[in-house]
């Protein structure tokens, strides 16, 4: 949703929850220096820890489960979904829309 004053346009952050697989940890720091490339804000992070995967994903039988929450303009989501499908070490995410409460 944009708001709109006499100069200033004000873009509202919406948040989204973002599930993700990784194998390797290191990659964490990629992920998080993204968001924050693109002008979001990691409101908060969970680690679900290593589960074994009910079939094989891109040759993983096991992962590390990630969830964040995060804060991000709409129109910075387009990049980030493009820049998550091209990182090879991301096993499968997850970016939902959070509801307004």
């Amino acid at each position: 949703m944009i708001f709109q004053g006499v100069n200033t346009i004000i873009y509202q952050l919406m948040q989204y929850e973002l599930t993700f697989l990784l194998n390797d940890e290191e990659e964490l720091k990629n992920i998080k220096s993204l968001i924050e490339s693109l002008g979001g804000k990691i409101v908060s992070e969970e680690k679900w820890g290593r589960k074994t995967l009910f079939y094989q994903i891109k040759k993983n039988t096991s992962a590390n489960f990630y969830n964040y929450i995060i804060e991000m303009e709409k129109k910075n989501l387009q990049e980030l979904r493009k820049k998550l499908n091209f990182n090879e070490k991301l096993i499968r995410y997850l970016l939902l829309q959070k509801e307004v409460k």
